[in-house]
């Protein structure tokens, strides 16, 4: 299962106008979707990822003394991609042996595993759909669907994609 790249970075933040338009102006990053007051996804320009910078806005403050597990300003979480489904299906089996897995979804545009590693600092290790197929998969509905990994890989097989395939974007 070998990790080819880091795809993306997903971070908590306060405001979300304020951080799209700093991203924006300072970096180039163009809005793909944005969930107005709670949420938006950038991509950098010629970028071939659905985003490479996803935003969640926390408000205006950050929480007092948070409660375990509840986000603060920061990190949420790195993506590592792979470059099959067979990886993908090799690293949940390797994460569960570990403890470490704790989510599976369906993004349409991605397949992810969600795990932590020994400091509780959460990941995603993902493979990314075919481009050519984001439209259909788009149009399955939410952005957020369990995932069914074994369907996954009766549909795409062995395919390579994104670093894997040699895509720098």
């Amino acid at each position: 299962m070998p990790v080819r790249r880091l795809n993306h970075a997903v971070l908590y933040i306060r405001d979300l106008a304020r951080t799209v338009s700093f991203y924006r102006e300072t970096l180039g990053f163009e809005v793909r979707i944005e969930i107005p007051g709670r949420a938006a996804f950038l991509r950098a320009p010629g970028s071939a990822n659905d985003h490479d910078l996803g935003l969640f806005a926390l408000g205006e403050a950050e929480p007092a003394g948070p409660a375990e597990g509840e986000p603060r300003v920061g990190l949420y979480h790195l993506a590592w991609e792979v470059g099959t489904l067979a990886d993908l299906a090799d690293a949940r089996e390797k994460l569960r042996a570990a403890g470490a897995l704790v989510g599976q979804s369906d993004h349409r545009v991605s397949k992810s595993l969600y795990a932590k590693d020994p400091n509780g600092i959460e990941f995603e290790v993902m493979w990314r759909v075919p481009a050519e197929d984001w439209d259909e998969e788009l149009g399955k509905g939410s952005m957020i669907a369990l995932l069914d990994l074994d369907a996954d890989l009766a549909r795409w097989g062995d395919r390579i994609t994104g670093a894997a395939a040699g895509s720098a974007t």
